[in-house]
């Protein structure tokens, strides 16, 4: 049986990553109540890939 309710699962994206052009992706999977927060989550998470924290930011 499925969960109902307004938590979703996300995925969160780094930004800075994306622009600086070095290979990989930088990628976490969290959760966010779609009632509450209905904008687009930004986190700083942790980048292994540039070994410092960034902004992540949720993608589609």
């Amino acid at each position: 049986m499925a969960k109902k309710g307004n938590r979703v699962q996300v995925i969160l994206e780094c930004t800075e990553q994306k622009e600086s052009g070095v290979p990989g992706a930088s990628r976490y999977i969290t959760t966010k109540n779609r009632k509450n927060t209905s904008e687009r989550l930004e986190l700083k998470k942790y980048n292994p890939f540039l070994k410092k924290v960034t902004v992540h930011r949720e993608i589609k």
